[in-house]
């Protein structure tokens, strides 16, 4: 295994671990969105901010680690995607910022309507960020990233792999919160409310798990590289995401939530890591492969460095920051 590769295993250890963290954070919006009105929804809206609040900040982490690793080792094709991919990018940090703005200030509204406004801000940011963050992946998986110059600002995100990119995005982050908010609500007392998350969290278990499935049809098409690489070297990947989706749904749907929550992991890290398996070994598909897009070995190497003291000094914080969350004297 060259430099390169390893480097950009550990570049895609970020986005996994972005999908999965950042995920559940972000998939938590849609229930905040489908709450109800103000009534209706308080108890699950004050479960979101009980979720997520000390961990939505510490969970863009890993998306400041992929972007920083990634114009380091592999400089010129971080620039080839920004410039032909900069305006879902800008709606992603738009929505980023939003998103985390509005989480922090209806808490402080002075009035009831500011607080249904900047709910409406964070819950809206919260579906539309994945989204776009999900298209810009379609982009490079479909091959319409060019390797230098710019691609087209428009075509190269609004294709059907981009679509079904920002789709399956939302739905998986969605299906992760939905685990998750039913673990919590049951560890707190709250049974009505876990049956409530229960049966959406199913339906959108179900929806995401068909449109993942029906997303392989139009690939053929659309990017071929990727869909050869899915049917050959990532098929077990993308099966183990399948039995892991259903045996999700069925942990759900008899009430196994604390179980439900690691092959909701599962599920979603598979799918994941079989689109990076799966358009191996380009980093950007059809137009350069991982080695060829490498920095100078210094460079790899001393990268490779802080990522090992990044791992001593920040794992462990972060792990223990997301042990709190899910004790039973936080719950309390």
């Amino acid at each position: 295994m060259s430099l390169a590769v390893v480097v950009a295993a550990a570049l895609f250890v970020g986005v996994l671990a972005y999908a999965l963290f950042g995920g559940a954070d972000f998939g938590s919006g849609f229930y905040d969105l489908t709450a109800g009105g103000t009534a209706r929804g308080a108890e699950l809206r004050t479960l979101v901010d009980h979720s997520i609040g000390p961990v939505w900040e510490a969970n863009h982490v890993w998306l400041i680690y992929v972007l920083v690793t990634w114009w380091t080792a592999f400089p010129e094709t971080f620039a080839a995607a920004m410039s032909t991919l900069i305006l879902p990018m800008l709606l992603a940090l738009l929505g980023i910022v939003l998103r985390g703005a509005s989480f922090a200030f209806r808490k402080y509204a002075a009035t009831l309507g500011q607080a249904r406004l900047f709910g409406a801000i964070f819950a809206i940011s919260s579906v539309i960020t994945p989204f776009f963050l999900g298209a810009v992946a379609g982009a490079i998986a479909s091959g319409r990233v060019p390797a230098t110059g710019r691609g087209d600002l428009w075509t190269s995100w609004l294709n059907p792999t981009s679509v079904f990119g920002g789709i399956i995005a939302v739905g998986t982050c969605a299906f992760l919160a939905g685990t998750f908010l039913c673990a919590d609500a049951r560890r707190s007392g709250q049974r009505r409310l876990a049956e409530q998350l229960r049966q959406r969290t199913l339906a959108v278990g179900a929806v995401t798990g068909i449109t993942v499935f029906a997303a392989l049809i139009p690939l053929q098409r659309d990017a071929p590289t990727l869909a050869d690489g899915l049917r050959t070297q990532a098929a077990p990947l993308i099966a183990i995401s399948a039995l892991a989706g259903i045996a999700t749904l069925v942990l759900v749907g008899i009430r196994r939530f604390a179980v439900a929550r690691v092959t909701a992991l599962v599920a979603v890290a598979a799918v994941v890591t079989g689109w990076g398996v799966g358009q191996y070994p380009w980093l950007l598909v059809d137009q350069v492969t991982i080695t060829d897009a490498a920095g100078a070995p210094a460079t790899l190497q001393a990268l490779l460095v802080a990522v090992g003291l990044a791992a001593v000094i920040v794992l462990p914080a972060l792990g223990y920051l997301y042990k709190l969350t899910q004790s039973e004297s936080w719950s309390r």
